[in-house]
């Protein structure tokens, strides 16, 4: 089974949300096996486990265990995902959750679910509920509380003059801080429930967003599926291989036995597994270093010299040499200038 993942961003967020709690980030980094450089890049992954270990660190450094709820409640989705500003460009609430259950694995994927969408709306007893269809959710709680805080919170902030969440119920049983539930979500809070889901009031899901703002949104969601297709594409051995590649690009040090070591497997065995996907880990890294310098000089957001270094080059001769050889110019020819 393929190992589940969180945007580097999502775990910056709460590292930063922790440290400002006092807690120390080398220390929470190192216990949650999780390398600074893997943080650098928001649409990085970060492996689900590291990130539960990296929640609990958190909340053993800060003394806090109403962390999850605290920081859900804190951070603001649209500032390290582009699923937030896809949601916020949305038309209308409806549309919204359409958008969330669309990309919302890109922030942070549910291991188990088979089928159909993670956010549900349903009616029950006469009632609206929004259920998050998570499987086994008591395995990591904290999940649970800071999705459903970062729902009701950022509803209540954001759109004053709408009622959204009523009621909320979650399937684990009451924590000793669970006072901290109803003074954070303002509503009634019911646990060890069937299920983890929020009472709504119907009307919120026509409450309008950005009904006029169809260009950007079309541009947010190019962008989503850029993302999509290469979180799938991680699920290669390639994948894998880029994946740990480009936070130790830029120090010259990548070698096979570095990346084989990360992945837990021996030089032979790495080299058999690109095979069997008709690639070389010498072919990777070089078309790596190849669509990053593009992407560096296209942009104009650093210098040809500094280019190099970033892509791995101890040198800016090696690195125009190499990239005649990719694209027929040179560096200063390719950005024209």
């Amino acid at each position: 089974m393929t190992e589940a993942t969180v945007s580097a961003g999502y775990a910056k967020a709460l590292l930063d949300f922790a440290v400002m709690q006092g807690a120390n980030e080398q220390r929470v980094l190192t216990r949650a096996n999780i390398e600074p450089e893997a943080l650098a890049d928001q649409d990085n992954r970060i492996a689900f486990a590291r990130f539960v270990a990296l929640m609990r660190q958190a909340k053993a450094e800060t003394n806090n265990p109403a962390l999850a709820l605290e920081f859900g409640a804190a951070s603001d989705l649209r500032k390290f995902s582009v699923v937030g500003l896809i949601s916020h460009a949305s038309a209308n609430m409806r549309e919204a959750l359409t958008q969330l259950n669309r990309y919302g694995r890109l922030v942070v994927e549910v291991a188990g679910l088979l089928n159909g969408p993670r956010f549900q709306l349903t009616h029950a007893n006469g009632e609206r509920w929004m259920e998050d269809r998570r499987p086994a959710p008591n395995d990591f709680v904290e999940l649970t509380e800071s999705t459903w805080s970062r729902f009701i919170v950022t509803s209540r902030r954001d759109f004053p003059g709408h009622t959204y969440a009523l009621d909320a119920h979650v399937t684990h049983d009451p924590p000793a801080y669970r006072t901290r539930y109803e003074e954070i979500w303002q509503v009634p809070v019911t646990f060890s429930s069937r299920w983890n889901a929020i009472r709504s009031d119907p009307s919120w899901e026509l409450v309008q967003i950005q009904p006029d703002n169809r260009y950007v949104f079309g541009v947010l969601t190019e962008r989503g599926d850029a993302l999509l297709k290469e979180l799938e594409g991680s699920r290669t051995v390639r994948g894998k291989v880029e994946s740990l590649i480009i936070p130790i690009l830029h120090t010259g040090e990548v070698t096979v036995e570095t990346i084989a070591a990360k992945l837990n497997t021996s030089r032979q065995t790495l080299y058999r597994q690109l095979k069997d996907e008709s690639a070389t880990f010498e072919q990777v890294l070089d078309e790596l270093r190849h669509r990053m310098a593009l992407d560096y000089i296209a942009a104009r957001r650093v210098s040809v010299n500094e280019t190099a270094y970033l892509v791995g080059f101890s040198d800016p001769a090696s690195f125009s040499r190499a990239f005649k050889r990719w694209t027929g110019k040179s560096p200063r020819e390719y950005r024209g200038g």
